[in-house]
């Protein structure tokens, strides 16, 4: 990520302190600033939050501290970086800053080669912790979602079902007999099949609010947001006939001779149940199994609850 893209929000009452931090910064950083604290936590709540916010103490709303201490307590705002901007020199204001969550503290009046440099070095760490956390939603193997990611995604469906309603679609499929596929073919050929069906679900699963993860070694799961029954079983058959379409040779498969794989599929809408999302997850692995024990390579549904 180039400095460019990097966003730093102004959060100051005063005009000229505004205007001078961002004429200091804006060749370097996209610059957007509230004047008030509610306007500051709605802005970091965002869609597009700020990468780092200079948050000035006296603020006339609400002081500084109150405000970082409302940004650490919100999960969705509680790892953008808070560089304090203030005239209070003293080292309890400091302390108190930095105990708060805060990552840094500028004296008024400022030394503009300093803010930069301080800057930079907060929004590289930034980059490298954003990297960081990206690579840890994904699985080492095939680079599509980790099992860690799912269940974050499902939980965020759960309490989306909860606030606004609507409905909410789950397909839970695995790739059929592949334990033999592994013991004759060896755990190289076995991963690289892993991969080629990772990429081939990853051809369907196309839009940026559904999710396609690995759920654990060769299970996989697909999170389908605002769709109902019939939309999720035609992602279900276009995911079936995508794997078939790899011909992945598996000649020690008992029902076909190639890689194929088993799906389950579950609906929950929320006008009609208060079911928890772990429960569409079982239904969904029923409907998994009982293809399983229909022979493999079909799509199941769950039964309606």
């Amino acid at each position: 990520m180039s400095h460019d893209q990097q966003t730093i929000l102004i959060v100051d009452d005063i005009a000229s302190d505004i205007q001078m931090l961002a004429n200091a910064l804006q060749d370097d950083y996209r610059i957007i600033v509230a004047t008030q604290g509610w306007q500051a936590i709605q802005m970091a709540s965002s869609e597009c939050p700020p990468d780092l916010i200079l948050l000035d103490i006296m603020m006339p709303d609400m002081d500084g501290y109150s405000i970082c201490k409302q940004l650490k307590s919100d999960p969705k705002t509680m790892g953008i970086p808070v560089v304090f901007v203030t005239a209070l020199q003293n080292n309890e204001d400091q302390e108190r800053g930095l105990n708060i969550g805060a990552v840094d503290y500028i004296i008024k009046p400022f030394h503009l080669p300093i803010v930069k440099a301080r800057l930079r070095n907060h929004m590289l760490l930034k980059m490298k912790t954003d990297q960081l956390e990206e690579l840890s939603h994904l699985d080492g193997l095939t680079g599509i979602a980790n099992r860690r990611h799912f269940d974050e995604v499902l939980s965020k469906e759960q309490s989306r079902l909860q606030r606004s309603g609507g409905t909410l679609s789950l397909i839970m499929l695995d790739i059929d007999f592949f334990k033999p596929f592994n013991d004759n073919y060896g755990h190289g050929t076995g991963d690289e099949c892993l991969t080629q069906v990772a990429r081939a679900l990853s051809r369907v699963v196309k839009r940026p609010t559904d999710l396609l993860a690995r759920y654990g070694g060769e299970e996989f799961a697909v999170i389908l947001p605002d769709t109902d029954l019939e939309g999720a079983m035609l992602v279900a058959k276009s995911l079936h006939a995508e794997v078939n379409r790899l011909a992945i040779p598996h000649a020690y498969s008992k029902v076909f001779g190639f890689i194929t794989i088993s799906l389950g599929v579950a609906n929950l809408s929320s006008a009609k149940t208060k079911e928890p999302v772990y429960k569409l997850l079982k239904r969904a692995d029923d409907a998994l199994y009982k293809a399983k024990e229909l022979g493999r390579n079909r799509i199941c549904v769950a039964e309606k609850i």
